[in-house]
C-alpha cells in the first residue's frame, strides 16, 4: 500500500491513475526495486503530465500542477464545507490534515531523481515545463492562472498546517470542483445517467455592450443583484422580437455577477424530465444558480412544459432560494394557442380551462421584460455606437447608407442585424 491509499477524504479521484503510478514509482524508489516495467510506467506518466498540460494550458512543475488539479476539483465532506464557511472545526479537520500530511510529501520528492535513476533528462523538463499556450485549452486563463499559483504556494507551504490553511483559503474564496471553478453548465448523458458538465468557452459578453434597451437591462440586474444579494427574486421571462438581445443580456449578467457566486446551468426542452435531479445536485451548494432556457416556446402537442411548471411552483418541494429560471422567448405566452382555444370548434368542452392551462406557465415567471425591435433612428444609434467602439473609419453618412442597405436584406432592424453589420466591415477592412 502507498502513503497515497491511506487517505481518507481525498482518495477515489477521476484522473486516479496517473496518482497511482507515480506514487508506486516513488515507492519502489525509495526501496531501490526500480525495474523494466517500472521504466515503461515512468514515461508513460510523462505522456500524460505534458498531454495534461497541452489540454489545461499548464506550465511550471507538471506534476505539482497535477497535484493541486486533483485538490481543487475534489468534492469532499471537508472542501464543500469550506466552501461556505472556510476553516472549520471538529473531527472532519483532524482527517482533512491526515490526508494534507500525505500530499505535502508528495509535493517535497523531488521526482528528478528518476532522471538520474533511468538515465533521463525528461523530469527536468517536466518540472520547468513551458507551454506556448496555442492548444485549446479546456480551462479559461483566469482558471489555469488560479491553480498554478496555487501550485506555486503549496510547493513553498513550510509544512502540513501551512498547506492546510492555503487549501481552506482557497477553498473559500473560490469554491471546489466544476461548480466553483466554471461559470456556466449544461446537461450531458454518459449512457442514460445525467450529469453536469461545464461549458468551457463562454462568450465574453458584457451588459454595456447591448446598445440600448437600457429599461430592460435595469430590471434584469435589479433581479439578478437581489438574487445574488440573498434577497427575494423572482423567475424571469425575457420575452420579443428575434435579434434584439435577450440571450447577449443573459450573458453579460453571468459575466457581470460571476465573482460574486453566479452560476447558469443551460437545460433544454427535452431535459426538462432531469429538472429535479438537477435542483438535487445543485441546491446545497454555496453559490447562486440561474437555470437558463433559451428560445423557450412550445407547441401544442408538446408536454415537456407541465414539468418546467412543477419545478417553478406547484410541487410539493418548495424550490430552493439559491435557484432562479431565466428564459427567453418570441412567445410572450410561450405555449402555441389555436383559435380553437379562443372558442372555434375543438373537442374540449372546457376552452376556458385550455385558455388558462396554456397560460399558467408564462403566468408563473414573477418578472417579464420585453426587448422590442428599434426603430430606424435607434438602429442608426446602435450601428454608430457599434462602429465607434470597433474603431470603423467610415464618413457617418456613408455609414448610415451602408446600414441602411444591410438592414434591408439582412433580416431588418435588430441589434443583432447592426451587429452583423459591424462584423461585415470588420471583415472588409485592410
Amino acid at each position: 500500500m502507498t502513503r497515497i491509499e491511506e487517505c481518507i477524504l481525498y482518495r477515489d479521484f477521476e484522473q486516479q491513475q496517473l496518482l497511482q503510478d507515480i506514487t508506486e514509482l516513488m515507492d519502489s524508489y525509495k526501496s531501490g526495486k526500480l525495474d523494466a516495467d517500472d521504466r515503461k510506467k515512468f514515461y508513460a506518466c510523462l505522456n500524460q503530465l505534458v498531454e495534461m498540460a497541452n489540454a489545461y494550458g499548464f506550465s511550471g512543475n507538471l506534476w505539482h500542477d497535477y497535484l493541486t488539479f486533483l485538490l481543487v476539483n475534489k468534492e469532499n465532506a471537508f472542501s464543500t464545507s469550506c466552501e461556505i464557511v472556510g476553516k472549520v472545526e471538529g473531527s472532519i479537520n483532524q482527517m482533512a490534515k491526515h490526508d494534507f500530511v500525505r500530499f505535502k510529501e508528495l509535493f517535497d520528492f523531488d521526482i528528478e531523481v528518476f532522471d538520474e535513476a533511468f538515465d533521463s533528462g525528461d523530469c527536468k523538463i517536466i518540472c520547468d515545463y513551458q507551454n506556448s499556450y496555442l492548444s485549446k485549452k479546456l480551462f479559461n486563463h483566469r482558471i489555469r492562472s488560479r491553480i498554478m499559483e496555487l501550485s506555486e504556494k503549496l510547493s513553498a507551504a513550510r509544512d502540513a498546517d501551512e498547506f492546510m490553511e492555503l487549501m481552506i483559503q482557497f477553498y473559500k474564496d473560490f469554491g471546489v470542483g466544476k461548480l466553483g471553478l466554471h461559470k456556466a453548465f449544461r446537461i450531458d448523458y454518459e449512457g442514460a445517467k445525467a450529469r453536469i458538465v461545464p461549458i468551457t468557452n463562454i462568450a465574453h459578453v458584457h451588459l454595456d455592450d447591448l446598445v440600448g434597451y437600457e429599461i430592460a437591462k435595469k430590471k434584469l440586474i435589479d433581479n439578478t443583484e437581489a438574487f445574488v444579494k440573498g434577497k427575494k427574486a423572482n423567475n424571469c421571462l425575457l420575452f420579443g422580437d428575434a435579434g434584439t438581445g435577450k440571450s447577449s443580456s443573459i450573458k453579460g449578467i453571468l459575466n457581470q455577477y460571476y465573482d460574486q457566486g453566479l452560476r447558469i446551468i443551460e437545460v433544454y426542452k427535452h431535459q426538462f424530465k432531469d429538472l429535479n435531479w438537477l435542483i438535487t445536485q445543485i441546491k446545497n451548494r454555496n453559490y447562486k444558480f440561474i437555470i437558463y432556457m433559451d428560445d423557450l416556446s412550445f407547441e401544442e402537442f408538446e408536454t415537456e412544459y407541465k414539468y418546467l411548471k412543477a419545478v417553478i411552483e406547484g410541487g410539493l418541494e418548495k424550490k430552493p432560494e439559491n435557484i432562479l429560471i431565466y428564459a427567453t422567448s418570441n412567445r410572450r405566452h410561450l405555449i402555441k394557442e389555436t383559435s380553437e382555444d379562443k372558442g372555434g370548434i375543438r373537442q374540449d368542452m372546457h376552452t376556458s380551462d385550455t385558455v388558462q392551462e396554456k397560460l399558467s406557465l408564462a403566468y408563473r415567471f414573477g418578472v417579464t421584460i420585453y426587448f422590442e425591435s428599434p426603430d430606424k433612428r435607434e438602429f442608426q444609434e446602435i450601428v454608430k455606437s457599434l462602429a465607434e467602439r470597433y474603431g470603423i473609419k467610415l464618413d457617418e453618412e456613408a455609414l448610415l447608407l451602408e446600414a441602411n442597405k444591410w438592414e434591408l436584406q439582412h433580416g431588418g432592424l435588430s441589434g443583432r442585424t447592426a451587429q452583423q453589420f459591424i462584423d461585415y466591415l470588420l471583415g472588409k477592412q485592410e
